[in-house]
């Protein structure tokens, strides 16, 4: 009877793990930065982010499925990849696998404007 009880567990169980682990959509991490390079033919963005001087490059593969979205005047409508453009700040969803990063979600929060410095 024991036994029939643990493969039971077990013949439940072991699809739901297998599941977890193949999951391709459960979010790993998020980035915020402005966009570096986009580029179209490998379908893929470079994302500049960090802290003070601790600059790093997050380069992320985007799937043809992963939603973009602008989140301007607080409606987040719906983009293309290709409107994506160097110096746009995104927040970007993404989750690690053997390829590279992944993106989950990109969306586009702001643009970075050019500093116009003042002669004294």
């Amino acid at each position: 009877m024991r036994r029939v009880t643990l493969l039971s567990l077990a013949s439940f169980l072991t699809p739901v793990a297998l599941a977890a682990q193949q999951h391709p959509l459960v979010p790993h991490d998020s980035v915020q930065g402005a966009v570096r390079a986009v580029d179209m033919r490998a379908r893929s963005v470079e994302v500049t982010t960090g802290v003070g001087f601790a600059l790093r490059v997050v380069r992320l593969q985007v799937p043809p499925t992963v939603p973009i979205t602008n989140r301007e005047g607080g409606q987040r409508a719906p983009i293309k990849l290709s409107e994506l453009k160097p110096g746009d700040v995104i927040r970007v969803v993404f989750g690690g696998r053997p390829t590279g990063f992944v993106a989950y979600t990109i969306e586009r929060v702001g643009r970075m404007e050019a500093g116009v410095e003042s002669t004294p």
